[in-house]
């Protein structure tokens, strides 16, 4: 049997929402990869594997997870069926940076009411109108999650080549899309390039190559979702061209920019 792919995206017009995801992957596995935003990630049939800060987890039962932005994960179906999920990508002002690290350790949560709430907030997406209700849900969210969440009390990565790691980060997203090489990298951030791509991979668990791509893959969504076509995101994204764009995207996505920018909330 062919491998089945469903998928609907779209960008609703509610504060704090970036996009809405609902998919269906028979035999999709994403690729180590970063968001610039938080992934609130229920799934309705079968079940998800991932690994997120090089630790193994898992979507069992009726859980709700939590990926924070900016730290690297995967994902593959736990099962021979795949899976289906719902996710909402939500920005910074629902949770900031402080609940990174707490939802690092703890990204599966257990509480059927936050799932039955996110569910809620998705069914209010679907319809344009709705958007008052969905604000409303929204918020009962944010504040669910945070009591969830204990922000950590001065903790921080102190590991060796951190600090050229967080430097070579913090260049990449002010240089994102335009990229910036290797060798001016290591001259702006005064390390050696291979010690460079050393100490990003030691700490952040995926290479700066693959950060910078991942980054403009997200970028490209949200262009295509504002009505881009494909090849006009791609150059606003970085990529070479179209093709450049399409090969990377569907690795992430799981789907081609051109299907992407058709789907939208299901009828």
């Amino acid at each position: 049997m062919a491998p089945r792919q469903e998928i609907s995206a779209w960008r609703p017009p509610v504060a704090g929402v970036v996009e809405v995801f609902h998919a269906h992957f028979t035999e999709h596995a994403y690729p180590m990869h970063v968001h610039d935003a938080w992934t609130l990630l229920i799934v309705d049939d079968g079940a998800v594997r991932y690994d997120l800060d090089r630790y193994e987890r898992g979507t069992p039962g009726d859980t709700v997870s939590l990926l924070p932005p900016q730290v690297p994960h995967n994902g593959s179906s736990a099962t021979p069926y795949g899976f289906r999920k719902r996710v909402l990508y939500l920005d910074m002002t629902q949770l900031d940076e402080r609940f990174i690290g707490p939802a690092v350790d703890g990204p599966d949560i257990t509480d059927p009411v936050l799932r039955t709430r996110v569910g809620q907030l998705h069914a209010a997406l679907m319809h344009r109108g709705d958007e008052f209700e969905a604000e409303s849900r929204l918020a009962l969210i944010s504040r669910r999650l945070r009591e969830h969440l204990r922000p950590r009390q001065g903790a921080g990565s102190a590991g060796p080549g951190f600090g050229v790691a967080r430097d070579l980060r913090d260049l990449l997203d002010e240089r994102m899309p335009a990229g910036v090489t290797l060798q001016e990298a290591a001259r702006l951030v005064h390390a050696h390039p291979a010690h460079l791509v050393r100490a990003f991979t030691g700490a952040f668990g995926i290479a700066p190559h693959q950060y910078l791509t991942s980054r403009r893959v997200d970028l490209a969504r949200r262009l295509l979702l504002d009505g881009q076509p494909p090849g006009q995101a791609a150059a606003a994204a970085g990529f070479h061209d179209q093709s450049h764009l399409t090969r990377h995207f569907k690795r992430v996505v799981g789907t081609t920019p051109g299907r992407y920018a058709r789907t939208g909330p299901a009828a």
